[in-house]
């Protein structure tokens, strides 16, 4: 079977290694342009796909956009028989769903149709969610709406953070991907429609979700700081600086909302909701990420002090 292949980020890297292991004919990777990253954000970076495609010795695309003329033209010679898309960061139009004979299958992080959209794993973590999983799906022009052909359900610990997850799930959707592509090529799947009146969303993070709401309850804002680490971390204000939190727990503990109430080695900061949370590092605004204990004794913060 050949197969085309559209990802950018760490979580597409295992399944094309498992098309690759399980000797798909990878004929192309299809990945974003190399983009400046970090701080500096002076020199282009090559985004993961490109790195594990080059490795493996995979014809590399980097459209701009998937809409260029000379690349859709490129697809077509490659006559590829299936497209497989693992976070590619476009929404692909008809012209390209078209062109595989098999038409393109999608790795999605949730259980479809929960949590559509671009950041399911970090809210499935921030809406408390007892299970999630992975759904393989065929694309169509809407927004992962398309028939289920696999779908694998896994329980989510109550104290996972959105990296951890992120790994896992990139783990499981790789051999659900595998095991979809089979049962495709004997003809053995029967793709089942979306029931779209259950469908739920999951939004881009931005930065203003990423802000922490102290007069939520202790568990919503633990969940929140948990689903957004490593990355872009959840953030308040101190002293008119951005702090990211990381390792938060929900705590006994009672006090205006945003106040530091205990600042020896963890800290602990009220909640709404009578509640608090326990907070294990940080990363102030322009640091790198560091235990709470030594920020505590290098900056000096004191309990009363109030996050805003």
């Amino acid at each position: 079977m050949r197969v085309v292949f559209f990802g950018t980020p760490e979580f597409a890297v295992p399944s094309l290694d498992a098309l690759l292991g399980e000797g798909f004919d990878v004929v192309a990777a299809v990945t974003q342009p190399d983009r400046p990253r970090g701080r500096s954000r002076s020199t282009p970076e090559p985004p993961p796909v490109k790195v594990a495609a080059a490795a493996e010795d995979v014809p590399l695309l980097q459209p701009e956009r998937p809409t260029d003329a000379a690349f859709v033209a490129r697809l077509r010679e490659l006559a590829p028989d299936v497209g497989v898309v693992v976070a590619y960061g476009h929404i692909l139009k008809p012209e390209l769903l078209a062109i595989p004979q098999r038409g393109m299958v999608n790795v999605h992080p949730s259980l479809l149709p929960e949590l559509r959209g671009a950041a399911p794993i970090e809210w499935a973590i921030i809406n408390g969610l007892p299970k999630t999983g992975v759904t393989i799906i065929q694309l169509d022009e809407g927004m992962d709406s398309g028939p289920i052909l696999h779908q694998i359900p896994e329980d989510l610990p109550s104290d996972i953070t959105g990296g951890e997850l992120s790994l896992h799930l990139a783990e499981v959707g790789a051999e659900a991907l595998v095991e979809a592509l089979a049962l495709l090529e004997q003809g053995a799947i029967r793709p089942r429609l979306q029931d779209h009146a259950r469908a739920s969303y999951a939004p881009k993070i931005t930065r203003e979700t990423a802000r922490i709401d102290w007069t939520a309850p202790a568990e919503r804002v633990a969940r929140l700081i948990r689903g957004l680490d490593p990355k872009p971390g959840a953030w308040a204000e101190l002293e008119g600086r951005s702090v990211k939190l990381f390792g938060a727990r929900a705590a006994d503990g009672r006090g205006t909302p945003g106040e530091v109430l205990h600042a020896n080695g963890n800290l602990l900061l009220a909640t709404g909701g009578d509640g608090a949370v326990t907070v294990e590092e940080v990363q102030p605004e322009g640091k790198e990420r560091m235990s709470t204990a030594d920020w505590v004794r290098g900056r000096g913060v004191q309990a009363g002090r109030r996050f805003g």
